[in-house]
């Protein structure tokens, strides 16, 4: 019997929805058999809003054989059939959108107006824009390129697709898995973070009342150590896509190796936040506060080392520090909050740590505590900004994961650029400038899948979102995550009805 928790109807309307388990599988909730518990905890109050079994093995099994089960339907349905179904999907997700913002909230700490505002919303829109590219996979033009022969380029879906995504964005992260897997054709078993499962579970059900076929879309919620790597390593799992840490990913890699499977990767990130000095500082002070707060810093994509021309650098520090002191931390279910806790107390204390060790060689402006009071309870962390670090320090290389920004001035563009890039990790950058010919130079020089000029983390469906180096390779979101979700075959037709070709000489008699 799962624990529905503590948590008011208010605050979690969509409680009810659980009740049958945390497993969904060929299209209904089930119990996990991994004889193991788990709870759901707001990170506002540290109070278990949902106890439910996790997943072993056999449930890893049992949603990849429905998974499989379900591909021939699905993968031969028409475009146009599986475009009116994603469509459909939409709707529901429109209609229901009310309950995503709330239970997302809920178990990430997340403030209301974020999750009504940013990840309901994109979610939708994402479901949208794959309706209407799931018509329109693209290839090559057919055409004589031998002379001899026709042709032309196939995408076909590759089949079961295993993918983990994680807690800092449980409902789009869901979203970019699986709509561009469905879309194009495939089939899904989807493991969300054992921390954050419910709103990938209500997407899942959103998906059933649309009218996907049972089997399309699965859920198993439980470890990495257990579920996540027997999805990986599942032998009729044909691809693997993984959102989370590099050290994490890195050992994705390793198990998907195994099995030869197809590999997607989105991981960390350390994004450089260049203000040239030219640049209109009061938007990039403005900039930098929301693009290193957004989500309470738990973001790949944050802004996380601004990097200050000298000519503006003080005044930076000084106004980047009085914005983030105006920021209200609070309820995240109370309308006037603008920043919620992190995820888990576990979480707030590995930041605090972060900004304790560099106390001894950096400087903390402001923040750099958790907050008492009523807010004492849950996992909180002031906004917090560190000048004057060293670029080799672990504040600047390290991914925080949290509100926690770093500021380092630079002389000269080239330097500015370099540091930049002076990371294992390439997800997203931005610079900051007046200048065409120096914003143009910092999307070229600087290595990272997205680069923002004059503004910091806004995304769109139809662009990609992807990194280099340490960060990953592929893409979500867009027409370019097909690449990742379909294989590509090329074929090949003979026009010219001759028996004896001319190139068989190579192989026997003469022309």
């Amino acid at each position: 019997m799962h624990n529905p928790g503590t948590a008011s109807q208010e605050r979690f309307p969509a409680a009810d929805r659980f009740a049958e388990g945390a497993q969904f599988i060929v299209g209904r909730l089930t119990k996990g058999t991994s004889g193991r518990r788990h709870a759901v905890v707001d990170p506002a109050t540290g109070e278990e809003v949902y106890t439910y079994d996790l997943a072993g093995t056999e449930d890893v099994d049992a949603a990849v054989a429905a998974a499989r089960e379900a591909f021939p339907g699905w993968s031969s349905a028409t475009p146009g059939e599986r475009s009116d179904a994603l469509h459909r999907f939409a709707a529901v997700l429109a209609e229901r959108a009310e309950d995503f913002a709330r239970a997302e909230s809920l178990q990430c700490g997340k403030p209301l107006k974020l999750s009504r505002e940013f990840d309901v919303p994109g979610t939708v829109d994402n479901t949208a824009f794959f309706a209407g590219a799931a018509r329109h996979l693209q290839g090559q033009s057919a055409g004589e390129y031998s002379g001899d022969h026709t042709s032309y380029v196939r995408r076909e879906p590759i089949g079961v697709v295993g993918s983990i995504a994680p807690w800092n964005y449980p409902l789009q992260m869901a979203a970019w898995k699986v709509l561009p897997a469905i879309a194009a054709g495939n089939t899904i078993v989807l493991k969300p973070a054992e921390l954050t499962p419910l709103t990938s579970l209500l997407f899942a059900q959103a998906a059933t009342a649309a009218g996907l076929p049972d089997g399309v879309l699965n859920i198993v919620t439980g470890t990495g150590r257990e579920a996540g790597e027997h999805l990986v390593g599942h032998p009729d799992v044909a691809m693997t896509s993984f959102t989370g840490s590099t050290g994490v990913g890195k050992r994705v890699a390793e198990v998907a190796t195994a099995t030869v499977k197809r590999l997607h990767l989105e991981l960390g990130g350390k994004a450089p936040f260049v203000v040239f000095d030219d640049a209109d500082l009061d938007a990039a002070v403005n900039g930098a506060v929301a693009g290193a707060l957004i989500n309470t810093g738990q973001d790949c994509t944050a802004a996380t080392r601004a990097y200050v021309q000298r000519p503006l650098y003080e005044a930076f520090v000084e106004r980047t520090a009085a914005l983030m002191e105006t920021v209200r931390l609070g309820d995240p279910f109370a309308p006037g909050t603008d920043l919620g806790p992190l995820i888990s107390h576990a979480q707030r204390d590995r930041v605090a740590g972060f900004v304790d060790r560099a106390r001894a060689y950096a400087r903390v402006i402001t923040g750099g505590e958790a907050p008492g009071g009523d807010l004492a309870k849950g996992a909180y962390y002031r906004p917090t900004l560190i000048a004057d670090a060293a670029q080799d320090s672990e504040i600047v290389q390290s991914e925080i994961f949290g509100p926690v920004l770093v500021v380092l001035p630079f002389d000269t563009d080239d330097e500015g650029i370099r540091l930049a890039n002076d990371t294992p990790y390439g997800l997203a950058a931005s610079a900051w400038s007046g200048s065409v010919y120096r914003a143009n130079r910092a999307t070229r020089d600087i290595k990272a899948g997205c680069v923002w000029i004059n503004d910091h983390i806004p995304i769109l469906s139809e662009m990609p979102h992807g990194g280099y180096k340490a960060s990953g390779f592929g893409k979500d979101m867009s027409v370019y995550s097909f690449e990742e979700y379909t294989q590509v075959k090329h074929v090949m037709f003979d026009n010219t009805a001759v028996v004896r070709k001319d190139w068989h000489r190579t192989i026997f008699g003469d022309r």
